[in-house]
């Protein structure tokens, strides 16, 4: 009984892990940029003393979707795009450097160029700093380009460069702040080729009709695994009852 009720047990706390991500990408299905976490099942051998007859079940993040959402075009000057499945570099709230395909940028008031989410843009040199300006463009290498107060009307200057990094994938993970970075750390290099559309956000990856089933399929596995639960003390009772003396 003891092996059935914690194998039933420990699916079924793992199955409440899975369900909590399922809802955190269900949570930013709308999120700009957002990469959706993907997850599996496996069994695992309970190791200690004695011979392994115990197993549990172990439910674990192997990756993320590295896919690129769809672009949307918006027409606002400061929204971009990252294409070929780059990464824009931004400041961590702990002042490391991290990627993120978060494109909607803003000048803050402190005169950052900063995310959706407050983080600093980083440029050549670190966070990119805006002087006063009339009008602000993003060019498709990721350079910025101001016009001054006061200047003509054709006249631009470029300030500085978004820090944009190639993909990676194999070797990007991602934080427990949404923000991927290099495994084993450090800095990933500027690629000079990549591009950004400017005008435009990539939405987020997420399938709403694919998340929403599995949460509806993992909602139904956690109930029979509290059934297995309930089975297995009454098993329990049963052969206590036939072992009670009379």
């Amino acid at each position: 009984m003891d092996r059935m009720l914690y194998v039933a047990m420990s699916g079924a706390k793992e199955t409440l892990i899975a369900q909590a991500n399922a809802s955190n990408n269900l949570a930013n299905a709308n999120t700009t940029g957002f990469l959706q976490d993907l997850n599996q099942f496996r069994s695992m051998p309970v190791s200690g003393a004695g011979q392994p007859t115990r197993v549990f079940a172990m439910d674990e993040r192997p990756t993320t979707d590295f896919a690129p959402g769809a672009v949307q075009h918006t027409g606002r000057d400061l929204d971009v795009a990252i294409q070929d499945g780059g990464w824009l570099a931004v400041q961590a709230r702990d002042g490391s450097e991290a990627y993120s395909r978060r494109g909607d940028l803003r000048v803050d008031e402190s005169g950052l160029l900063v995310t959706g989410n407050n983080l600093p843009v980083m440029g050549n040199g670190g966070p990119i700093a805006i002087p006063p300006f009339e009008k602000i463009e993003i060019g498709t290498d990721g350079s910025v380009s101001i016009r001054p107060l006061g200047a003509a009307t054709e006249q631009l200057a470029v300030i500085d460069r978004i820090k944009l990094v190639a993909a990676q994938y194999g070797q990007m993970e991602k934080g427990e702040d949404g923000l991927f970075r290099l495994q084993g750390g450090g800095e990933a290099e500027a690629d000079a080729n990549q591009r950004v559309a400017s005008g435009a956000l990539l939405s987020s990856n997420v399938n709403v009709v694919n998340e929403m089933v599995d949460m509806i399929e993992l909602s139904r596995r956690f109930e029979l695994q509290v059934k297995m639960m309930q089975t297995a003390k009454e098993d329990a009772e049963k052969a206590a009852s036939v072992m009670r003396p009379v």
